[in-house]
């Protein structure tokens, strides 16, 4: 009799033991260079600590994620969204509450932590632009709006307003502490101005992929992306001028199926070393408050929480509470 007891706790540990390091969660991104860092910095190092395999998805839809949440089929555990949405889709109830005693907010930068989201890296718009392929390159906004002095194709985020809107405003004379609440009218005329000139990209290796091969020399992306791109050998130049900061954050859609897993995952991934990581990988700038401390000093002066000359503060808080109204402008205007 003992010994059958004794083997049926052996059986049952094994069992428990083998499904905790065959267990798998599911994390999306936007793909191409920043998800391929965000597997090394946090998947890769998440599944040797814990034996939880990372699965790869993307790229993140927020259409697939309400649907998936009213359908009760969540396949996506943790993932990487725009601040905005996050803000939004919390309210919402898209999203599950984050486990703050798993999740260690203590050290996180305040901006972009709500009970639903935590910053997963903290971003810039820039000016990139290929040297090679132009005379001159746009060093600001009113630049880049400038189809007589920098003639051709430029290139723009088609599927978030935020970060366009204001560079328009901006193009056009707008202070920058007089941005919010945005003037649609005025953005939405100056960007007529240029709508000829405009090719969409829908994700940031696209962004790449076009200034690299100079169908757009020139446009505004992400600054990471501008990183990365230098980092292949093209001939590339970064202007900081006034730079439109926002942060993407990390987030669980309500009814994910491994859900304390989730939690463990985001706390590695906004742990100091995970967010100095990723930095360092991407040139995106850390949301740990600690990480700058463990990172290259001349690496860390490069990144966007360091360009603060002329940085612009987009308000993210505005853009969830008017999310809906201005995408379905924005959508409508560009399908004109």
């Amino acid at each position: 009799m003992k010994t059958t007891f004794a083997s049926a706790v052996f059986a049952a540990a094994l069992a428990f033991s083998t499904s905790a390091f065959s267990a798998e969660i599911v994390f999306s991104s936007w793909g191409g260079t920043t998800q391929d860092a965000q597997k090394a910095a946090w998947a890769d190092k998440f599944t040797a600590e814990t034996g939880t395999t990372v699965l790869q998805d993307g790229p993140t839809d927020y259409g697939k994620i309400k649907a998936m949440v009213e359908a009760s089929g969540v396949t996506w555990d943790v993932v990487d969204v725009e601040g905005d949405y996050a803000a939004q889709a919390g309210k919402n109830g898209m999203l599950e509450k984050l486990d703050f005693a798993v999740i260690d907010r203590s050290k996180l930068d305040p901006r972009f932590v709500t009970d639903y989201s935590v910053g997963s890296f903290y971003y810039s718009f820039v000016i990139g632009c290929n040297v090679d392929a132009v005379d001159a390159c746009p060093k600001n906004w009113a630049d880049l709006f400038d189809t007589t002095k920098f003639p051709g194709k430029r290139t723009f985020y088609k599927w978030s307003a935020p970060g366009v809107i204001e560079a328009a405003l901006l193009a056009d004379g707008v202070a920058a502490d007089k941005l919010y609440p945005l003037d649609l009218d005025r953005a939405f005329k100056k960007l007529d101005t240029i709508k000829g000139d405009i090719i969409w990209w829908s994700g940031g290796a696209q962004s790449q992929q076009l200034i690299a091969s100079a169908e757009a020399p020139f446009g505004s992306v992400w600054n990471g992306r501008m990183t990365a791109l230098a980092e292949t050998g093209v001939n590339v130049e970064t202007s900081w001028e006034q730079n439109i900061t926002a942060a993407d954050s990390l987030v669980v859609p309500k009814g994910a199926k491994n859900k304390d897993a989730a939690m463990k995952f985001i706390a590695l991934a906004t742990s100091a070393q995970g967010q100095a990581d990723l930095a360092a990988a991407t040139g995106y700038a850390p949301t740990n408050l600690d990480s700058a401390a463990l990172m290259d000093p001349e690496k860390a002066k490069t990144l966007p929480d360091q360009q603060t000359a002329s940085q612009v503060n987009a308000d993210m808080n505005y853009w969830a509470e008017n999310r809906d109204a201005i995408g379905e402008r924005w959508y409508a205007w560009q399908a004109q």
